[in-house]
């Protein structure tokens, strides 16, 4: 029987990416063997990479490439420890990393990221101060596992390290930072990422010039969003998307309906999120019949399946509207489960209308979401207080001195100064200009009351 002719490297690079199924795979590989060419660790690198991150029926067949390998490169570890790391299998990506000989620092990174992908950034963070070296990647790797988990302080704060370092950030860097800084509201540091962006010429990418208008509209600057969309020749969706976003957050709606029309305009189809920011333009500008039709539009003529952001956007619209029997209606046809969104939507347009039946609906069913939730239980104290249900009120009172109800959160906010952000939490006492915060506080009540 005569051998197949060995493939170049090219032509297996290609055929493999051609796979769709184990069984492709299984084939090429059979072809690497029978050739001699699965001894080669590229080969041996692209099957074990293919396998693990891109048919994720074959992490087993990934993990048996690997240990067949009697010298497994680190990239080939890397590959490895990154569905690991994307199916949540960290404890199998810590122990692969733990075991090999040789790390560099294509190794850690992988590591970082993955801790960061499984919303574990304490461990990605601790991992990341051990690295005996980093790179952009690495930096990148920590920076966006923050930002990405919520913890936006802390991911402006190391990208402001990897800048004293001397790292020169990239385009990843750079969207990361500017949602950061979107979220935090940190428009002068926003702007400084913007000029660095455009010096370097990092801003021409796509994502950059999306991470702008986002930031800008994040941070209530509409006129420096709008800007930068326009001197964008080739948008795209989301340029659109974040535009439109935008201008309904500001309460710009008619301008954003502006915006959906010129988008159809050029050809450009709208996607879910789309009809999201047009649904939370018409919140804003109490466009009731609008919003009802570019509900309905979502699916009848888009085929887009209404998603929990499209309902929760219509219940807030026709409830403080006062439409209770349409949002009753849309409510009891969700195709999703109703969640704190929903209910809360509902039960703030019942306390605008006073609508106490509803309203009681609406907290029981938030405490059935999270029974352990002590704003609920003083909202639903408040409702029978304000409907004069005193009997009700006092087994509610009741119920709030027991040990089972949890406390409430203290409310947070925070101020950019001098490019520094200050926390601030209800009744807190830990920050180092407190007291006098607190005397100015008095200060400015004492003025509103005279």
């Amino acid at each position: 029987m005569r051998c197949p002719p060995p493939l170049s490297h090219r032509d297996f690079v290609a055929v493999l990416a051609r796979c769709s199924t184990r069984a492709h795979l299984e084939q090429l590989h059979a072809h690497a063997f029978v050739t001699g060419r699965a001894a080669a660790q590229p080969t041996t690198f692209h099957l074990l990479r293919f396998a693990a991150l891109r048919l994720s029926s074959c992490l087993p067949y990934a993990r048996r490439i690997f240990d067949a390998e009697p010298h497994p490169n680190p990239y080939a570890s890397s590959a490895l420890r990154a569905p690991y790391s994307r199916y949540g299998m960290m404890d199998d990506a810590r122990k692969l990393f733990d075991g090999l000989t040789e790390r560099n620092v294509v190794s850690w990174t992988a590591l970082v990221s993955g801790y960061a992908r499984a919303g574990k950034v304490g461990n990605a963070i601790v991992l990341f101060e051990q690295m005996p070296e980093r790179d952009v990647a690495a930096w990148n790797a920590v920076i966006a596992g923050c930002a990405q988990n919520g913890l936006f302080v802390q991911a402006v704060g190391i990208f402001e390290r990897m800048v004293a370092e001397g790292f020169r950030p990239n385009g990843t860097t750079v969207c990361c930072v500017l949602s950061a800084c979107g979220h935090l509201g940190m428009l002068n540091i926003g702007k400084v990422i913007h000029g660095y962006a455009w010096r370097t010429c990092v801003g021409f990418s796509s994502t950059v010039v999306n991470g702008l208008i986002d930031m800008y509209g994040k941070c209530g600057n509409v006129k420096g969003a709008r800007w930068i969309f326009d001197e964008v020749s080739d948008r795209d969706l989301t340029s659109w998307n974040s535009l439109i976003n935008c201008l309904a957050i500001h309460g710009h709606s008619k301008h954003a309906i502006t915006v959906f029309d010129a988008m159809r305009d050029e050809g450009v189809e709208p996607d879910a999120v789309t009809f999201v920011g047009l649904l939370n333009a018409c919140t804003h500008g109490g466009l009731v019949d609008e919003g009802i039709e570019y509900f309905e539009l979502l699916h009848r003529k888009h085929g887009i399946e209404p998603e929990i952001e499209h309902y929760g956007c219509i219940v807030d619209l026709l409830g403080r509207a006062g439409r209770f029997q349409y949002v009753m209606n849309v409510i009891q046809d969700m195709k999703v489960e109703p969640d704190e969104v929903i209910w809360g939507s509902l039960l703030n347009a019942c306390r605008i209308h006073r609508q106490l039946e509803l309203s009681e609906l609406a907290i029981r069913k938030l405490l059935e979401l999270d029974p352990n939730n002590a704003s609920y239980v003083v909202m639903l104290a408040n409702v029978y207080s304000e409907g004069g249900c005193w009997e009700e009120m006092s087994k509610v009172r009741k119920l709030m001195k027991e040990e089972t109800i949890g406390k409430k959160l203290p409310g947070c906010s925070w101020i950019e100064v001098d490019r520094k952000t200050h926390r601030f939490y209800s009744g807190d006492d830990t920050h180092p200009d407190s007291d006098d915060i607190y005397d100015a506080l008095e200060d400015l009540t004492a003025s509103m009351e005279l």
